[in-house]
């Protein structure tokens, strides 16, 4: 195997700590967005039932199909206007679960002492620049030698093409050279060793059962915390 060059990490469950969500509380956030006109009724229940069912559609390509999606992409499948200066609510539902975990920043700074860049590739419908402001508010961003996020590129993960973008972003072009972290053995274990990478589980999540592919990866390692990733880099190198 080559030498190892760059780690990668998945975002939600991954460099956060998970959260179960309620989607249903989720989608009435999502529906405060929508762009209402004198003429139309209040239906704020059915507005959000829509984009609930929406949201299944968008992330059921990601899943089958590997097709990316954003917000925008989302008010489109469930046949609503919205305007985007109105996403607060949703903004601020989704705010409480986006903390990175403490453990990040030693996490990286050792990483980057080894000498090994650090990336991340999530999938994601949210704009660029949530993600990079939640970075940015936790004091990590610094450590980040490149991000993609799906929203901004046309496929999801398990595709190889979207972690050839994020090995793009870093500056590595050998995906042997690269370990990948997540949570999920779909999108994340099988999918890096689909691309040829290698692959680290964070087996902390609780997947819903709707976004569980249809294969499931066996990782070349299994950690139960972030500080373990050093370690298990040093002990894949050496392998």
């Amino acid at each position: 195997m080559a030498a190892i060059q760059a780690v990668i990490f998945d975002w939600g469950g991954t460099l956060t700590r998970w959260h179960d969500v309620d989607f249903h509380a989720e989608s009435l956030a999502l529906a405060e967005a929508v762009r209402r006109t004198p003429t139309a009724d209040d239906d704020h229940h059915a507005w959000a039932a829509r984009l609930h069912r929406a949201g299944d559609v968008v992330w059921g390509r990601s899943r089958d199909h590997q097709r990316s999606a954003t917000i925008a992409d989302l008010f489109v499948e469930a046949g609503l206007d919205h305007d985007p200066d109105l996403l607060a609510a949703y903004y601020e539902f989704w705010e409480p679960h986006t903390a990175t975990d403490p453990e990040v920043r030693p996490m990286w700074e050792e990483l980057r002492e080894m000498g090994l860049k650090v990336g991340v590739l999530s999938n994601t419908i949210w704009p660029r620049e949530w993600h990079v402001g939640y970075f940015e508010r936790d004091g990590v961003y610094d450590l980040v030698d490149g991000d993609v996020y799906t929203s901004e590129i046309p496929w999801t993960k398990p595709s190889p093409q979207a972690f050839a973008a994020a090995m793009e972003a870093i500056g590595v072009d050998d995906p042997a050279a690269c370990v990948y972290v997540g949570d999920r053995l779909f999108d994340d274990v099988w999918g890096a060793h689909n691309a040829g990478l290698r692959a680290v589980h964070v087996p902390l999540s609780n997947i819903p059962p709707a976004q569980v592919g249809h294969t499931e990866g066996e990782p070349d390692a299994s950690v139960t915390s972030l500080a373990e990733i050093p370690a298990v880099v040093r002990r894949l190198d050496a392998s």
